[in-house]
């Protein structure tokens, strides 16, 4: 297939509710450096949208447009030989204005465009889909992807505490803490039962877990293995750390659920500045002033709730 534009675009759709969209934004930001408060976002960093619990679609652009004619002009480049497509008009719920286009001209324009693209249309099961989207006042098609939600499948484990984060959460920060997984090495040292993980080590994220609980470092490996996944969990304490690593993940301990007092979080903070460049943290509590005495700054914050009618808030911190 020829192309008439090198593969340097590409559209993120996003599917969100409002009590997600902090998080979700925290997300754009650690991956795209940016973030849109619409559920559409157009950038030239390729990503694998399978990893965010929030991007529901990737077009990596090969054409566009002023207007559909424009874009129709140009796709005569496109001569498919032995494979097929179909054209999927793809769906923004939060597009308005001239952005906006309605169920029956949706599929029209399917049409219309199906019609400039020389090959042999397969509805049910192409080799090749091509998403189609108008955006900011111009029209774009390119190779569709849609992301598969591999963090469903994690929702339900062996071992489970009812006040570990949820999953989508989790895989979030997975993703705030390491958006770059080639080269770099993680860890949970406070990793319970393996939430955040049990979803790093599902996107190839190279991270170690720790817990100073035996029962817990137990039930992390079995969530681990369950999913078949391998990683590395170890039973100690923070302060034994003695590898270097790009990110930490805090899950902090509050003692709500535990015997941890403020002085206890401050010495697990404190610990984690001896061996790591990046640190999120996971709170119930405001606790700017024991990042700053750990030797840290706040370079990125969010509010992230547990569950849609849930009181039970979490404030997640970027630092260095």
């Amino acid at each position: 297939m020829n192309q008439r534009i090198q593969k340097s675009q590409y559209i993120y759709t996003y599917a969100y509710n409002s009590e997600d969209a902090p998080l979700c934004h925290m997300e754009m930001r650690a991956l795209f450096d940016t973030h849109t408060q619409g559920k559409i976002l157009k950038t030239d960093v390729d990503f694998d949208p399978g990893r965010s619990p929030f991007i529901k679609e990737h077009i990596e652009v090969l054409f566009e447009g002023n207007d559909l004619q424009d874009l129709y002009s140009q796709l005569h480049l496109i001569n498919l030989q032995d494979e097929t497509f179909k054209v999927l008009f793809v769906k923004i719920n939060d597009q308005t204005g001239p952005d906006k286009v309605e169920y029956d001209e949706k599929r029209q324009i399917e049409r219309d465009t199906g019609m400039h693209i020389t090959g042999q249309l397969d509805m049910r099961d192409p080799d090749i889909i091509f998403g189609l989207v108008p955006y900011e006042g111009r029209w774009y098609l390119g190779i569709y992807k849609k992301a598969e939600s591999v963090w469903l499948k994690h929702v339900k484990k062996p071992r489970e505490y009812s006040t570990a984060l949820s999953t989508r959460t989790a895989r979030a920060i997975a993703n705030i803490a390491v958006p770059e997984p080639a080269g770099k090495k993680a860890i949970d040292p406070c990793c319970g039962i393996g939430t955040v993980l049990v979803e790093a080590l599902s996107m190839g994220i190279n991270i170690d877990g720790r817990d100073i609980n035996p029962l817990v470092v137990q039930g992390s490996r079995e969530n681990i293995q369950h999913f078949g996944l391998t990683g590395n969990v170890t039973l100690g304490a923070i302060a034994d750390v003695q590898e270097h690593y790009d990110a930490t993940i805090i899950d902090l301990p509050y003692n709500l659920y535990t015997n941890a007092t403020p002085e206890d979080q401050l010495v697990i903070l404190k610990h984690a500045r001896h061996f790591t460049k990046k640190l999120v943290v996971v709170t119930i509590e405001n606790i700017d002033h024991m990042i700053t005495q750990a030797g840290f700054t706040v370079k990125d914050r969010c509010i992230a709730k547990k569950g849609k009618a849930s009181a039970f808030s979490r404030e997640i911190l970027v630092c260095e």
